[in-house]
């Protein structure tokens, strides 16, 4: 989908549909100001739809309106955006996201949204925010239906019109980020959502590769022998059940500028299918666990926009992908495994792969790049979605700075990370008596920070945050951005964390 912006007169633009959102006009009887002149052109449809209440201005509010000839546009979308000193960026990607599902709904191909100033943002803010949530909303994963009947038709282009007296370039900057942001979420979720079958380890790092290419990116893949080779015994024991063996992926995005200084990596868990293995998942909702590989998808959809923003730092991607499924040659309960980093993991649960998958990547993270920090991605605990919902990514970190700067960009982004603990108790609750580590904690209790607690244990001293995304990675409840299924969560926060990173030193 093609966004532009400019600056022009919406009322005089030939479109399939035009977007003006509206403030809430509260006790008011008549438009305001601006609306009054199109209310006068229409015949006063407006001033009775806010004179019967049926229209307010109220936040997701809708009023259709057909102007029959006395405007350019084929229709007219004015959608509630509630009150000036609420609308922030998240409530400008919903009307974003509401202009193209009310675009394609009605197979309008061509959209105009009227880029209302807002007291909180500047154009480049609001040309991204609109940019963003008119992509995200544009999305659809339909690939595999034969005929995606009752699906709306995509809109091609949207075009976002500011005043005259708008700063033109920084809205231009500002939306071409924003798609950009938005196309790279969207690859996040096209590689969630594909099924287990269509995406084991072997054509994950295909995918990888196939983006570095596009974009310009290193790209290394380590197969079986070169994982053997660097004794990962963690990550060859969780793919040892599958007749798809593991893979490791290294992305690297390298300015010409800093190229050498130590760069920031992101760790993706991407177990393409999780059964359990021997201690194998109920069977209720397994079809879900295809999207236990979201954190390796984030880690692919951010680097991609790292090399298309220019990103002035150094960034590595990081990918542990395996499979895990019961077999003969399936990794058991009670078994011993020796990682990368020489540290000894007691399995007591198969179903806790993510973790004992994470330690050899996060290993190879630290010794292969001397990082600056990591922020680690991973779809890892039921107990975190118990703990805070599809609402908030759990947040742990050994660093309290680097946690304070990825929450705030999860409230730039509205993609929420929420700290929790990570306490010496929950360090101790992993200590195995048999080996150095084991992979689950104490029981059912706090589980989200003992799985912190085993990664800890790996990322040692060097700065790390772990979001634990199993809550956030995928949805069955749908908004003006996000239908159901994968959310591609963490691509913009992500890149927000790096927009402020000021130095590669924190």
């Amino acid at each position: 989908m093609h966004v532009t912006a400019d600056a022009r007169d919406v009322l005089a633009t030939a479109t399939d549909l035009l977007v003006i959102p509206v403030l809430s006009v509260g006790d008011k009887k008549r438009p305001p100001g601006r609306l009054a002149g199109l209310d006068r052109l229409l015949g006063g449809g407006i001033q009775a739809a806010i004179a019967s209440g049926d229209f307010r201005g109220e936040r997701d509010q809708k009023l259709v309106l057909y102007p029959d000839g006395a405007l350019p546009a084929k229709r007219i979308l004015l959608l509630g955006i509630g009150k000036d000193n609420r609308v922030d960026a998240e409530a400008l990607r919903r009307v974003g996201g509401t202009a193209v599902r009310e675009a394609a709904a009605r197979k309008a191909k061509k959209v105009t949204v009227a880029a209302t100033p807002s007291r909180r943002l500047r154009a480049g803010a609001v040309g991204q925010a609109l940019a963003e949530g008119a992509v995200l909303g544009n999305y659809r994963f339909d690939k595999y239906k034969e005929k995606p009947d009752d699906a709306p038709s995509a809109v091609a282009a949207v075009q976002l019109s500011f005043d005259k007296g708008a700063d033109l370039r920084a809205a231009r900057a500002g939306a071409k980020r924003g798609t950009i942001l938005a196309e790279s979420q969207n690859l996040a979720r096209d590689l969630s959502n594909a099924p287990g079958n269509a995406l084991p380890p072997a054509q994950l790092a295909r995918e990888a590769q196939k983006m570095a290419k596009e974009v310009g990116l290193r790209v290394r893949v380590l197969g079986v022998p070169e994982l053997r080779k660097r004794k990962m015994g963690a990550i060859l024991a969780v793919g040892g059940g599958s007749a798809n063996p593991p893979r490791l992926v290294a992305l690297e995005h390298r300015p010409k500028r800093r190229k050498d200084a130590a760069p920031l990596c992101f760790v993706g868990k991407g177990v393409t299918f999780d059964s359990g293995g021997i201690s194998i998942k109920p069977s209720g909702a397994m079809d879900e666990m295809k999207h236990d590989m979201s954190g390796a998808a984030t880690v692919v959809g951010a680097l991609r926009a790292c090399a298309l923003l220019d990103v002035p730092y150094p960034v590595v991607g990081i990918i542990g992908a395996a499979e895990n499924l019961p077999s003969a040659t399936a990794y058991r309960p009670g078994d011993i495994v020796t990682s990368a980093s020489g540290k000894t993991i007691e399995v007591l649960n198969t179903d806790a792969e993510g973790r004992v998958v994470l330690a050899d990547a996060l290993h190879y993270a630290k010794t292969e790049y001397d990082p600056c920090a990591i922020v680690d991605l991973a779809t890892l605990t039921g107990a975190c979605v118990v703990a805070l919902g599809r609402w908030a990514s759990g947040l742990f970190a050994n660093h309290t700075r680097l946690s304070d700067r990825i929450r705030k960009a999860g409230d730039a982004t509205a993609e929420l990370a929420w700290p929790l603990p990570l306490l010496d108790g929950h360090k101790k609750a992993v200590k195995s008596p048999v080996a150095d580590v084991k992979n689950t904690g104490a029981g059912r209790e706090a589980g989200s920070s003992t799985a912190a607690a085993f990664l800890a244990a790996f990322a040692g001293d060097t700065p790390w945050a772990h979001l634990d995304i199993a809550g956030t990675a995928w949805t069955s409840h749908t908004s003006p951005t996000q239908p159901r299924g994968a959310t591609g969560v963490g691509v913009r926060l992500l890149l927000e964390l790096l927009a402020d990173w000021k130095s590669p030193k924190l």
